[in-house]
C-alpha cells in the first residue's frame, strides 16, 4: 500500500473535510477518468473511494438515534447532558452532507474519556468476570506464583452476508512461536482447504466455494510469558531487522522523531529507552474505540497527536517510537480468549539483547494506570489469555487475495471475496476448552 504516500487532489479532500461526499466521490471518477494520472495516483483514488464508504459506514446514526442509543447505554442519561457533552466535544460525530452522524461506539467513548460515566454505563456481565478471572491471575503473577501453560480449543465460524455464486474465504489460524506450540488443525467446514505455512505473517485456512458459512476448530497451548531483566546486563543490539519505516503506518515524521527524543531523554540502555515509551504511552493515552484502520492514513500520528486510540493502535506507536529510538519492535495479534470469551487484540514485542524478544501490551498496561504493579507486568511480560495469528501487519495471505481486504491491517475475523469483489461477513468465535496443563 505504498500509493499511501500520495496524497488526493485537494479539491477532494475538502469537499471531504466539509461532509460534502456525493461530491468527493463524483469527483474522484472525474480524476479517474483522467488520462494524466499516473498509477500510483489511481490506487489511492481507488482507495479513497473505498475509504470514504468505511468512514459513511462508521457512522450510522443521525443525531436522534444516538440520543436514543445513549439513553438505552448509560443510566439516567438526559437529552440536556447529551447536547452538553456535544457542545464540549465529547460526542464522536462527522457531518454528511449537512448533518452530524455519530459513530457506531460513540456512546462506550464517552465512558472512556469521562471516569464518571464509566459506572452508568450498562456492564456486560460476561466481559465484567473475565476482567475478574484476568486481574486475579494478574495478582498471583505478580506475586510471585509460577507461570502456567494452558491447552485451548477455540472455533471461529463466519457467516457471509452477500449474494454471489462463489467465494473466497480466509479465517485466522494459529502461529507456533514464542508462547505458543502444539497446534493442531481439529475440523474444517469444508473437506478443501490450504493451511498457510507457520511462516507466513498473517497465518489463514483458506476455502474456497459456493456456500455461505465457513468455520476452522483448533487445538494449541500457550504459555504465561514471564521474564525477569536485569538492565545492567542488557547488551548493545545486534539485530538489523524490525527497525526501519514501514509506510504508511511506521513512519519516522518529524514530531514523531522529537516526540522520542522528549521520551528517551538521554537514555542509552535499550531496555530503560523501551520501558520509558511504555511509560508514556500507558500513562498519556486513553483508550478508545476507532474506526476501521483502512480509514486512517498514519496511525501512530494519530494516536500521538490525539493521545487516543485502541490496542493496535497503541502498540503501532509503541512500534514505530522504539524503532526511531533503535529498538527492534514488531506486531503481534490474534485474540484475548479466556474460558469465558473472546474477541480481537493486538500487542507488541521488542527486542533486547542477550533476552530476545519480549511483549508490551500498551492498552491492557494503560487500563490499569492506577494499579503500578498491574501496569508495568504488562511491560515485558504477557498473560496466557491469547491466541496468537499474526507475527507482522500489513501482509498478505497465502494465497493472495484479488481484492483489497476489509482490514488490510490485521486478521482477526476473517475475510471473503467474491469474483466481483469483497463482500461481508458476520464473525462467530467459541471458546469450546480451555485447561491448565
Amino acid at each position: 500500500m505504498d500509493f499511501l504516500i500520495c496524497k488526493v487532489p485537494e479539491e477532494i479532500e475538502r469537499e471531504e473535510k466539509l461532509g460534502n461526499f456525493c461530491l468527493a466521490l463524483r469527483l474522484i471518477d472525474r480524476w479517474l477518468a483522467d488520462e494524466r494520472i499516473t498509477e500510483v495516483q489511481r490506487k489511492r483514488l481507488m482507495y479513497e473511494k473505498n475509504r470514504i464508504n468505511r468512514i459513511l459506514e462508521s457512522y450510522p446514526f443521525d443525531e436522534e438515534t444516538a440520543l436514543k442509543k445513549a439513553m438505552e447505554l448509560i443510566d439516567s442519561f438526559s437529552r440536556e447532558e447529551f447536547y452538553h457533552l456535544l457542545s464540549e466535544g465529547y460526542l464522536d460525530y462527522i457531518v454528511v452532507e449537512g448533518k452530524r452522524r455519530f459513530e457506531e461506539r460513540f456512546v462506550h467513548n464517552i465512558a472512556f474519556a469521562l471516569p464518571s460515566y464509566r459506572e452508568r454505563l450498562k456492564k456486560d456481565p460476561v466481559a465484567q468476570k473475565a476482567r475478574e478471572l484476568l486481574d486475579k491471575r494478574l495478582e498471583e503473577l505478580t506475586q510471585g506464583g509460577p507461570p502456567k501453560r494452558y491447552r485451548v480449543r477455540a472455533k471461529m465460524t463466519v457467516a457471509i452476508k452477500d449474494d454471489a455464486g462463489h467465494f473466497r474465504v480466509w479465517l485466522p489460524f494459529p502461529k507456533e512461536e514464542f508462547q505458543v506450540c502444539d497446534v493442531k488443525l481439529v475440523s474444517a467446514g469444508h473437506r478443501d482447504y490450504f493451511l498457510a505455512d507457520n511462516k507466513v505473517s498473517q497465518r489463514t485456512i483458506y476455502f474456497e466455494g459456493k456456500e455461505k458459512e465457513y468455520f476452522v476448530e483448533f487445538e494449541y497451548t500457550i504459555n504465561e510469558w514471564i521474564n525477569k531483566v536485569d538492565p545492567e546486563k542488557v547488551e548493545k543490539n545486534d539485530l538489523d531487522e524490525f527497525l526501519c519505516e514501514q509506510p504508511p503506518h511506521v513512519v519516522f515524521t518529524p514530531y514523531l522523531k522529537l516526540l522520542t527524543n522528549e521520551v528517551v531523554a538521554g537514555e542509552k540502555n535499550p531496555y530503560l529507552k523501551a520501558k520509558r515509551i511504555f511509560d508514556w504511552i500507558t500513562k498519556h493515552v486513553k483508550y478508545s474505540y476507532v474506526r476501521p484502520y483502512a480509514t486512517y492514513e498514519n496511525i501512530p500520528q494519530y494516536v500521538a497527536e490525539n493521545l487516543k486510540g485502541d490496542c493496535g493502535f497503541q502498540a503501532l506507536l509503541f512500534i514505530t517510537m522504539c524503532r526511531i529510538a533503535g529498538i527492534p519492535a514488531r506486531w503481534q495479534s490474534g485474540w484475548y480468549i479466556n474460558p469465558l470469551m473472546a474477541s480481537p487484540h493486538d500487542w507488541a514485542l521488542f527486542y533486547i539483547k542477550p533476552y530476545g524478544w519480549l511483549p508490551a501490551d500498551l492498552s491492557f498496561g494503560g487500563a490499569r494506570r492506577e494499579n503500578e504493579k498491574l501496569r508495568s507486568f504488562y511491560f515485558g511480560n504477557l498473560d496466557g489469555f491469547r491466541m496468537v495469528a499474526n507475527s507482522d501487519f500489513m501482509k498478505d495471505f497465502v494465497p493472495k487475495p484479488n481484492f483489497l481486504r476489509f482490514d488490510p491491517t490485521d486478521n482477526q475475523l476473517g475475510e471473503a471475496e467474491s469474483s466481483s469483489g469483497k463482500v461481508k461477513i458476520e464473525s462467530k468465535i467459541e471458546v469450546i476448552s480451555f485447561e491448565e496443563i
